[in-house]
């Protein structure tokens, strides 16, 4: 990705921690959270190493294109898993942010863009991931625990970790999605 190694950097820590966070959450007992969390889990970590700085590592020419086929079929998943409810949707986007990053990165002589301004579907990626991440923050808003509401959950079966998780790759996905 372009822009400062620094940020690049805290990009790919950020990633990795909230892939790893989500190897942790496929240990839960309840299918569903399992299956969502070996999406993000992708995610997470496909995100890192997209983020790596290009200072540091250039990726060989074959790696654009190998992205975009792992996250395409991350999409056509998260498109076959929609049929039962719209929450696989927002992976349905992702994936598809990720395969359309991927394509940006391949076509670009030496990675370096000469546009002005921002392409359309740029534009539309960043809106909708600026939304999400509002949205998912003001639902990490603390609410009221109910007394006595049974036993603690483990950490994979903790929804406002889930949370944070989904709002730290959203927050990684607008940020990525401006170096472009």
């Amino acid at each position: 990705m372009h822009g400062p190694a620094s940020s690049g950097w805290l990009l790919v820590a950020l990633c990795a921690a909230t892939g790893a966070y989500c190897l942790l959450r496929m240990r839960s007992s309840v299918e569903e959270q399992r299956r969502a969390a070996g999406g993000e889990a992708l995610m997470g970590f496909g995100m890192a190493a997209m983020a790596v700085p290009a200072a540091v590592f250039t990726p060989p020419e074959w790696a654009w294109p190998g992205y975009a086929v792992v996250f395409g079929a991350a999409g056509l998943r998260a498109l076959w898993a929609a049929r039962s409810g719209p929450h696989h949707l927002h992976h349905l986007v992702g994936a598809a942010a990720m395969v359309y990053m991927a394509v940006v990165m391949a076509g670009s002589p030496a990675h370096a863009h000469g546009t002005s301004g921002i392409p359309v579907l740029t534009g539309a990626l960043l809106l909708y991931f600026t939304g999400y991440v509002l949205l998912t923050g003001v639902r990490l808003m603390p609410v009221v625990a109910v007394a006595g509401g049974g036993p603690a959950a483990g950490w994979g079966d903790r929804p406002e970790l889930a949370r944070a998780c989904r709002l730290s790759m959203g927050i990684a996905m607008v940020a990525m999605l401006l170096t472009m």
